[in-house]
Formats: C-alpha cells, structure tokens, sequence
C-alpha cells in the first residue's frame, strides 16, 4: 500500500502524492514517458532511497529501510566478469546456497551454462543469470526494471514467457517498469500509468493468460495506453480548433 507518496531531488518533484495499492500476487506494470517517475517508484519500493514526504507499507509493515522481502533486476544483467555464472548467482550468500543456485540456473534454463563466465553469454543469457540470481532468494516481490529493454524481440518474447512462466509457478508479487506497453499489456495484470508525478491510469487487462498479440482486445488496450501517453486525443481537438478557425 502506497499513499500519499511524495519524493523530489532539489526543487524537481518527480513524484507528487502517488497512491497505490497492490494485491499480494498481483502482476503489475508501470508505464509513462522518460523521467516520469517509474524508476523512481521502484527504487523506493525497494527500499533503495529515502522518500520526502507518504508512506509505503510492505505486508502490512510500514517501509523506512531496505525491503527484506524484495529483489531487483535491472536493464544491465549486472554480472561480476571475474566470476562464474554459478558465482554471480551466489553474490552475498552462504556456500550453501551453491545447490540452491543451481536449481535457480535450471528454473531459468542455465544449469549446463553455471561454470561459463559472463563474457561467454549472450545478452538473454546475461539477463536469465541475472533473474536467477533474484530467485535464489525466493522473494515475494520481484521488482523489474526496464530488464528487457536491451534485447532483441525475439528474446524478449522469449524472456517475457520465462518470467510469466516463474510468476504463475512462484506466486510472488511482480513489479515490471517498462517503455514497452505492447510488453505491459502481454505479461501484467494490470497497467499503471504515470503523468506528471501522478496515477493517471490504472487498467485492469481483462485477458485469459497465455495473452494473444493478435486479439482484438489485446490490440484495444494497447492503443488505449499508447493513446493516453502520447496524449493523441488532445492533439486531435487541437487539430479540429484550427481548422475550424482556419475557415472562420
């Protein structure tokens, strides 16, 4: 449960009286243009920086350090080139946890790759090593930072089926920040938009899981959020107006 959140860094505001609540197993993606706040959500949420003014509550318990419950995967896999894949799965962890890791390597399809080093990996690759080493501690949210963002689109697909995949099997809540809406709208259940600071769309994606991109409905909700951020219904009165002067 968020409320009332509110964080800025000097005299910008990026975030202005944010409120949001999130179901425990709910899938939910943010989406907005650059520098409206969505990394900045998550980072809070996770517990990465102090927020100004609100409250963020995290099962019930108020959020003011960092998030124990939590993982984060970032757009950069992030990997230490020095270790073993295995190893970059086991970063801060007892040296029991090595069996623990193995299974997350194989949950993501890498369990023959664990002894490689990251300069042996493809940029998928890199990104499955990186979303194992956030299931190695089986968290109950997963926070999930533009990590798609440098693939090509066929590996995304592929990444987006994998991490739908996990969530259905895992059951953890899931927090997906994204430019892509077409990707929000295939994996999440629901889509938040932020405008200035702000909540100003909250859409429920009413679809039967695995999505189809060739659904009408699919296609709807897509142009309705693709609609509401490129603010194209305002652009279309503006265009009537001057036409309509135009004659006058």
């Amino acid at each position: 449960m968020i409320t009332n959140l509110q964080q800025s860094y000097g005299e910008r505001a990026v975030l202005k009286g944010l409120d949001l609540s999130i179901e425990k197993g709910e899938f939910v993606a943010i989406v907005g243009k650059s520098g409206c706040g969505k990394s900045t959500l998550l980072r809070l949420i996770a517990g990465l920086e102090n927020f100004n003014k609100g409250s963020i509550y995290i099962n019930d318990e108020p959020l003011n350090h960092l998030n124990e419950y939590a993982r984060i995967m970032f757009q950069d896999g992030r990997l230490l080139p020095w270790k073993r894949v295995i190893d970059n799965v086991c970063i801060g962890l007892p040296s029991d946890f090595k069996v623990k890791a193995v299974e997350a390597l194989h949950q993501v399809g890498l369990e023959d790759r664990m002894n490689d080093w990251p300069s042996k990996l493809s940029g998928g690759q890199k990104q499955r090593v990186a979303l194992a080493r956030a299931l190695v501690h089986n968290p109950s949210l997963l926070l999930l930072d533009e990590p798609l963002g440098a693939l090509d689109a066929l590996t995304r697909i592929e990444m987006q089926d994998l991490i739908e995949s996990l969530w259905k099997q895992k059951k953890f809540t899931s927090i997906l920040v994204t430019h892509d809406v077409e990707e929000a709208v295939a994996i999440a259940d629901r889509v938040i938009l932020i405008e200035n600071g702000s909540i100003s769309l909250n859409r429920t994606i009413r679809l039967p899981r695995p999505r189809q991109r060739t659904h009408p409905a699919f296609s709807m909700y897509v142009e309705e959020i693709l609609e509401k951020i490129l603010d194209r219904n305002k652009g279309k009165i503006a265009l009537v107006r001057n036409s309509k002067e135009s004659h006058i």
